[in-house]
């Protein structure tokens, strides 16, 4: 259920952004009258999924990576966000992440 949340338009609409319109590959994500372009660079069913803003030429740079573990004794699942940023821009994306997860566990239930 979590990967659905984190790979599909419809998912991502609900808590990460206000709208998501996608074309094969490439995702167009919609905050109120602004738009950010990515491109889906791999992923692997029920496991990870990783885009990259259109506007980087590097191979990482600007990435962004959701990865899906589950503890071997428990069975609890851990979400991994990997956002590849500027060094000056790591705490306000830090905490930007936090609510943006804040509000995914809200729509999840959990």
């Amino acid at each position: 259920m979590l990967y659905n949340f984190l790979s599909t338009p419809s998912g991502l609409a609900e808590w990460f952004c206000d709208d998501v319109n996608s074309r094969g590959d490439k995702f167009t994500f919609i905050w109120g009258d602004s738009e950010e372009v990515a491109f889906l660079v791999r992923k692997k069913q029920s496991q990870f999924i990783q885009y990259k803003w259109d506007h980087d030429e590097s191979d990482e740079k600007y990435s962004f990576e959701f990865r899906i573990e589950i503890d071997e004794l428990t069975g609890d699942g851990l979400l991994l966000v990997t956002d590849h940023v500027e060094p000056e821009e790591e705490q306000e994306m830090r905490l930007l992440w936090q609510s943006q997860i804040t509000t995914l566990l809200r729509t999840i239930g959990s």
